[in-house]
């Protein structure tokens, strides 16, 4: 993307003043198609950022009325807005007049994935909509419920669940789990779990360490190792060949092949694998 590009030195931080912002837009003229097509044809063969940038303020107004469709999601509005304006500068650099189309339709496209991609990652701690069907089920399921009137929480009919996945070409069960995660939002542990209460218990403090403690970790380590001394002492029961097939077979990060091992010795594939099992016997009784 052109470093040059500005977006007429707004400043879309948290404490943006909306109405400032949505009245600077609308003194940018909308282009007719005829100089837009000439502004858009005149920036592929120059780069020239001054029309880049008269492309990108004459658009600004669509970006708003995009975002505007994404109200719902809770999410700041200027942020959401900061997104799409990246999107119509991305849209800007790709955009090729020649192949017959308004800029606007191309661009919307853009605007809407930047915005899109802006509320999947922010929604949520947990990360959503991973497929293309899982985000167009995010982005349609709400739309969808609006349409059937079921505005409140309540669990959704075997019936609605059905005519829902077969719309949007996704399972019952990802449609279920989807509108579960609509209608919850993350939450942080150290939440309160009385905030009329002055003990100051979070819900952080009903979460028990599963970790082992230092006692239960020195055991295991004192097993491990003396685990191992056994297993070491019991290797002098085995004669070299015995030891050497064991170890290639089961004790190697890449173990031989039995057809490898009857070459290597010159016996066949079954004495092989008798050698493997006697010496683990062995072992084991060593051990014992």
């Amino acid at each position: 993307m052109n470093k040059d590009f500005t977006l007429n030195g707004f400043d879309f931080s948290p404490e943006i003043n909306m109405a400032r912002y949505l009245q600077s837009i609308r003194k940018f003229p909308i282009l007719s198609p005829e100089a837009e097509y000439a502004m858009a044809v005149q920036y592929r063969k120059t780069g020239d950022a001054k029309i880049a940038q008269k492309l990108i303020n004459s658009h600004l107004r669509l970006v708003v009325k995009v975002v505007s469709k994404y109200r719902g999601y809770g999410l700041p509005l200027n942020e959401m807005i900061a997104e799409g304006n990246i999107g119509l500068l991305y849209a800007v650099n790709k955009f090729e007049p020649d192949k017959g189309f308004r800029f606007s339709t191309y661009a919307l496209w853009w605007i809407k994935a930047s915005v899109q991609k802006y509320i999947l990652n922010s929604w949520s701690l947990v990360k959503i909509g991973t497929t293309a069907a899982q985000k167009k089920l995010f982005f349609n399921l709400r739309k969808i419920k609006n349409k059937l009137n079921l505005v409140d929480d309540r669990e959704l009919s075997h019936h609605v669940l059905n005519s829902i996945a077969g719309s949007l070409d996704v399972s019952v069960q990802d449609v279920t789990d989807m509108n579960m995660r609509l209608k919850s939002h993350d939450g942080s542990l150290n939440i309160l779990v009385d905030s009329s209460s002055d003990n100051g218990t979070e819900w952080m403090d009903f979460i028990s360490d599963g970790r082992p403690n230092q006692e239960d970790s020195y055991a295991y380590a004192e097993t491990l190792s003396y685990r191992r001394r056994l297993f070491r002492n019991a290797l002098v029961c085995l004669n070299p060949r015995e030891k050497d097939i064991l170890f290639k077979r089961r004790l190697s990060d890449k173990a031989m092949t039995l057809d490898d091992l009857s070459k290597h010795y010159a016996i066949s594939k079954e004495r092989v694998r008798q050698i493997e099992l006697n010496s683990i016997r062995k072992l084991r009784k060593a051990i014992q």
